[in-house]
């Protein structure tokens, strides 16, 4: 690009306005090397910059498909997920499982593992707002919806070993606790965070409307974090890995999917 006095003369404004320009396309991270001494220069995927892992927010449904997508580019995928049921990450897988059909992707090995809340608690939430409600019928649409998801994703997984000959492995372990976040890490240098929202909702359960405190986990703001993007963004996804990991290896137990 053009030097900031060029810039400056050439659009009749300060220096000031010109570098503050730079900045926020530096932050949008269509710009790189911005700096006093030398010319900016146009970043070098500019199409990664706008979807990829330093784009702004988005609502779960969106961001966490194109993500997950082109994490299957790598010839080892690992994907390390926690969440409340999984329906999310269900939808996206569906685009690099599609691709992998089509013969346009070919990872050579997938490994998934997956923490959801235990059958055994007291869910926080979905919970009834009449306090008089024992909230049975809502935790067993919860449960239906997590198992259903669960064989879902393994069935479908699995799937990549007889007919595309990927080497495939699965696994999901039970937490002591319902989670207030979402946490996906991918291929160990991206991290996808977001907060359960409740909002009070109503929904048709066995021919009845119930109110409930729920959380649309689909509509969830996505924070994405890369590793090597900054000091603040490493450690997050470093010390997101670790939390995990200690989940993994201590407080949760086996999840079968089943009632």
């Amino acid at each position: 690009m053009p030097t900031q006095a060029k810039l400056a003369d050439e659009f009749g404004v300060e220096r000031g306005a010109v570098r503050q320009a730079l900045r926020i396309l530096q932050t949008e991270q269509l710009l790189s090397n911005v700096s006093k001494g030398s010319p900016a220069t146009v970043a070098q995927d500019v199409g990664r910059a706008l979807t990829g892992p330093g784009a702004a927010p988005q609502p779960t449904m969106v961001a966490l498909a194109s993500r997950v997508t082109a994490a299957f580019g790598a010839p080892h995928v690992e994907i390390d997920a926690l969440c409340l049921t999984a329906v999310s990450l269900t939808l996206a897988l569906g685009e690099p499982l599609r691709l992998i059909h089509e013969g346009r992707m070919k990872p050579a090995r997938v490994d998934v593992r997956i923490l959801l809340p235990s059958r055994d608690i007291d869910l926080a939430f979905p919970a009834p707002v009449d306090a008089a409600d024992d909230g049975v019928r809502l935790r067993r649409r919860w449960l239906e919806q997590r198992n259903a998801q669960g064989r879902v994703l393994k069935h479908n997984l699995r799937a990549l070993r007889a007919t595309h000959d990927v080497d495939v492995h699965i696994e999901f372990r039970a937490l002591p606790f319902t989670p207030p976040v979402k946490l996906y890490l991918l291929n160990g240098s991206e991290a996808l965070f977001a907060y359960y929202t409740l909002a009070r909702r109503s929904e048709e359960i066995d021919h009845e409307y119930l109110e409930m405190y729920d959380a649309e986990g689909t509509q969830s703001t996505l924070f994405p974090f890369e590793h090597g993007d900054g000091l603040r963004d490493t450690t997050f996804v470093e010390q997101s890995h670790l939390w995990f990991n200690a989940l993994w290896e201590t407080i949760s137990s086996e999840l079968v999917l089943t009632g």
